[in-house]
């Protein structure tokens, strides 16, 4: 198997899933309008997404371990350019949340694929470089994708721009397909096992029940009811998974979770992905409705946070197989200055009545700083977090251990917008002040990179223990 054309295509399919999330928060306020979204919904339409991917990851992982990757991977990527064009026709939220869950959960079933040939056709020490390339294309998009956005919604007027920004899926969309039809592996098990559809099953409600409870939009005692459910389910899975390992294979492995290294990855993915996208979240929301700023100076402003993760992740997914660990620890510390530096820019941003001239090079040089610092961080945490936690995984477990880590991460980005959107929302509708508002999700932010850290310490002066062979 040619490994170039397997890097090239999963870094596609993590290119078309940024640029996916960066066209809808950029259009988002368009969206708003348009469909008059209360604040919940359109929290619904970025998190759904996220959702949906997290929910399929690991079955679909699982099933490409046992029956291959391309069709999964092909079927996922024709079902999220069906939902693209469903969505860019849309009337109201309902069929639009409807075909983000869609979108999400085609994305999620290629991206399964993706983790697992990577993890099948390199040895531990060169999956760096390739899990480099994967984080790249998604932060590429991301650099691309709001430019791209703010150009479809002033071609497209405020009907149709949010449309086009889903219906440019389609055609990258096909392409993506037709490679991965192409390139990607038929079958890599000569025997079969039987799919292990309970332990998907109880997985995929357990994680959904969780995400119906993050948005606090319901009474206390219906929270703390769904919470017991959710909890009640997800220890059902472990026994189930647990079981099932003495006279089959699991659709997860629970004895991988021994491994310290893959045990601080999943910390540290969810906990990372929620804050680094929470950062988009929040000054998409910050620069557009609290200082005035139209969809191209935001897109703009935004491009050196995805602009530094693209350019260290390939850096630092180079080294990772020497460095790894070291590495996770001085991103999430240079994460930590990214942040203050917000801060610090926050009080120097100018009004929206300045002129146009003299607003986008004061916000590219106040905020430049923080965005790209944050986004180097990104780009040091990520691929080089993937190659020491999927490090001492066997290769036939390879899609499910890759899709459990990636789930944490998807579902991670979701949370962090739920957390931040919640967090600045409460704090503008109890002070009506977004200078303040602002202030309060960057702390929610900083509270995730912290057990980020700590976890990566751990991992760090601790080797992972023996543990009996999977």
């Amino acid at each position: 198997m040619q490994r170039v054309p397997v890097v090239a295509v999963s870094t596609l399919i993590t290119f078309i899933t940024g640029l996916n999330i960066a066209l809808v928060v950029i259009a988002m306020p368009t969206i708003r309008a348009a469909l008059e979204l209360d604040s919940s919904t359109q929290q619904w339409l970025v998190s759904a997404f996220y959702l949906a991917i997290g929910l399929v990851l690991v079955p679909a992982g699982r099933f490409g371990d046992i029956h291959g990757r391309r069709n999964i991977f092909v079927t996922g990527v024709v079902a999220f350019v069906v939902a693209s064009a469903t969505a860019a026709l849309a009337t109201h939220e309902a069929w639009l949340i409807a075909s983000r869950l869609v979108q999400g959960a085609g994305i999620g079933l290629a991206l399964a694929q993706v983790f697992g040939a990577i993890q099948r056709i390199f040895p531990p020490r060169e999956r760096g470089l390739p899990f480099g390339a994967v984080a790249a294309g998604i932060n590429v998009a991301r650099l691309i994708g709001p430019v791209l956005g703010a150009g479809l919604i002033a071609v497209g007027g405020a009907e149709w721009g949010w449309r086009w920004a889903f219906l440019v899926n389609v055609p990258i969309g096909i392409v993506i397909a037709v490679l991965g039809w192409r390139f990607l592996p038929v079958a890599e098990q000569a025997e079969r096992p039987r799919m292990d559809l309970v332990g998907a099953v109880l997985l995929m409600v357990g994680l959904g029940v969780v995400w119906l409870i993050q948005g606090q939009q319901m009474p206390g005692w219906l929270t703390w009811t769904l919470l017991a459910t959710a909890v009640a389910v997800l220890v059902g899975f472990v026994r189930w998974e647990t079981r099932y390992a003495r006279h089959g294979e699991p659709m997860f492995n629970m004895r991988l979770f021994r491994f310290r290294s893959f045990s601080a990855g999943i910390i540290i993915a969810i906990c990372y992905a929620a804050g680094y996208d929470g950062i988009y979240y929040l000054m998409s929301e910050y620069l557009q409705h609290g200082l005035g700023h139209d969809e191209l100076v935001t897109g703009i402003a935004l491009t050196p946070l995805p602009l530094g993760a693209a350019i260290s992740a390939v850096i630092s997914g180079s080294k990772a197989g020497r460095l790894g660990k070291p590495l996770v620890v001085a991103g999430l510390l240079l994460a930590a200055v990214g942040l203050t530096a917000l801060l610090v820019a926050d009080l120097l941003l100018p009004d929206p009545d300045s002129p146009h001239a003299a607003t986008l090079p004061l916000l590219l040089f106040g905020l430049g700083g923080g965005l790209i610092t944050s986004g180097v961080a990104g780009g040091l945490v990520i691929a080089p977090n993937l190659t020491v936690a999927l490090s001492p995984v066997p290769r036939t477990q390879g899609g499910s251990a890759g899709g459990m880590l990636e789930a944490g991460q998807a579902l991670g980005g979701g949370l962090g917008v739920g957390l931040v959107g919640t967090a600045l929302f409460a704090s503008l509708d109890r002070t009506g002040d977004w200078l303040t508002a602002f202030r309060i999700p960057v702390l929610v932010i900083v509270g995730l990179f912290a057990i980020a850290l700590t976890a990566s310490l751990i991992n760090l002066f601790s080797p992972d223990r023996s543990v009996p062979s999977a």
